[in-house]
């Protein structure tokens, strides 16, 4: 007994001492929020897109600000496997000039741009017919930096221009995933606002924002109850100027938007996808665009990160008409 009450005392006084370590270091939430050092698969070679079954893929560097360096990977529609073979970026570039339309992939967190559920959205995309492009934000993966709200989506809008640049008026798709949906209603903001926007915009399990998002976590399960949880917890990530407010962009955004949700993840939990869309509905900015959401049975087990798994997905996202009958 003695003994059993020692340990009780230890755990309970790591449980109120975390707070109080929170509030006082508010870099660590930040850390939480980006997971941006938790790198898995951990051996893989982001140099080598190949050694993931992307044959067809490839490895660049872009040069967003100086000093900073971020690691890009360019998928090529599936048609042109055979030919992709062996070619170098200048080869890779030109393939922007085909009519095939592209997806700008933007992950969330944790991870890098190699990671498998990623690898497998990739592989469906370009099985479709799309270029995908996607990247490692500064400080994720082999990409320099610091990670911060500002600095992601400084890199989604040079990664969007470059891209731009090189397929002229042929469709360009931002997808976002998990906190990638906050980077990405961010860039699409940030366009529509420069009357310059993307043809349409995908977000796969969003949130509204990210103190919603935070307080839903199901790490935030212990200490969601607790007097002051937003004091502690939510604050401390506001103190970092992380927001990530989707719900607040929908008001900017003139583009079509598709929201994809499994009713079964617990990670962002589907009721932050569904008030998303019913905000999106009700936007004045979003007036006479098509705004869709389509949520995924629990049936399905699609969780928080294999929506790829569908076999609708390829009818969803028909790139032929993609703008005009699914978006």
């Amino acid at each position: 007994m003695p003994r059993l009450k020692k340990i009780f005392l230890w755990v309970l006084a790591v449980y109120i001492a975390i707070p109080f370590i929170v509030k006082l270091c508010p870099s660590i939430q930040a850390k939480l929020v980006f997971l941006n050092f938790v790198r898995v698969p951990y051996f893989i070679d982001l140099k080598r897109p190949q050694d993931q079954g992307l044959n067809h893929t490839c490895n660049l560097y872009l040069h967003p600000e100086e000093n900073v360096n971020i690691g890009v990977w360019h998928t090529v529609p599936a048609q042109l496997w055979k030919d992709a073979q062996g070619k170098d970026q200048l080869w890779y570039e030109s393939t922007f000039q085909s009519s095939h339309p592209v997806i700008l992939y933007l992950h969330g967190n944790a991870g890098t741009r190699g990671g498998d559920h990623r690898v497998q959205l990739y592989k469906v995309l370009s099985s479709l017919g799309y270029h995908v492009v996607t990247f490692d934000y500064r400080g994720w993966g082999d990409s320099e930096g610091s990670p911060s709200e500002s600095g992601m989506t400084s890199d989604a809008l040079y990664v969007f221009h470059w891209v731009k640049e090189r397929i002229g008026k042929k469709p360009l798709y931002i997808w976002g995933h998990s906190l990638g949906t906050g980077v990405a209603t961010n860039l699409v903001r940030h366009l529509c606002d420069r009357g310059t926007p993307p043809d349409a915009l995908i977000l796969e399990s969003p949130f509204t924002n990210i103190r919603e998002e935070a307080r839903s976590h199901p790490f935030s399960m212990v200490y969601r109850y607790l007097p002051g949880f937003d004091w502690f917890f939510l604050d401390a990530i506001t103190a970092n100027d992380i927001r990530f407010a989707s719900d607040e962009n929908m008001h900017h955004i003139s583009c079509p938007v598709l929201i994809l949700h499994a009713e079964d993840d617990t990670v962002v939990p589907f009721h932050l996808g569904k008030k998303l869309y019913n905000i999106a509905a009700q936007s004045q900015s979003l007036s006479g665009q098509k705004v869709q959401f389509i949520p995924f049975p629990i049936s399905l087990g699609y969780k928080h990160k294999f929506i790829y798994r569908s076999p609708e997905l390829p009818q969803i996202l028909r790139w032929d008409g993609c703008r005009r009958s699914c978006l």
